[in-house]
């Protein structure tokens, strides 16, 4: 089932000092994300490529908490998701974008649709680029 209240964000862990999941909305599959919802309502966003999760050891707190995720591959998905991104960010009161991709270069797809539709959105709204290595390290 499919919830699209805004979240409530868990500002520290729990006392037992085991991780915690910093996904504050479902789903977060880009193909599957509705354009409008009260969870990007003020949202900061992070658009993630899959793989980052995995290469990324601390990837919730360091980039989840606090943000509304939204997660695809472009070589995967075989899509381009431009026009999908434009509508979020066009028809919601989004705050910040951070764009999260590999090095490798199936992760410029991702990179350029989501520069590109915030172009398209005719909003400035501040952003950055980060890039993880293979090896999980952040190169800038």
């Amino acid at each position: 089932m499919m919830t699209f209240d805004k979240p409530e964000f868990e500002e520290t862990p729990v006392a037992t000092g085991k991780p915690v999941s910093r996904l504050n909305q479902w789903p977060c599959q880009i193909k599957l994300l509705p354009t409008v919802a009260p969870f990007y309502d003020g949202a900061k966003l992070l658009i993630a490529a899959d793989c980052t999760a995995y290469a990324y050891a601390n990837m919730h707190e360091e980039f989840m908490k606090g943000k509304i995720t939204l997660i695809g591959c472009p070589k995967l998905d075989m899509v381009d998701y431009t026009d999908k991104l434009t509508e979020i960010i066009s028809n919601n009161d989004i705050k910040s974008v951070t764009i999260l991709r590999m090095e490798v270069p199936c992760c410029g797809g991702l990179q350029r649709a989501a520069e590109q539709a915030l172009k398209n959105s005719g909003k400035f709204i501040p952003w950055q680029v980060v890039t993880i290595a293979r090896d999980g390290q952040i190169l800038d």
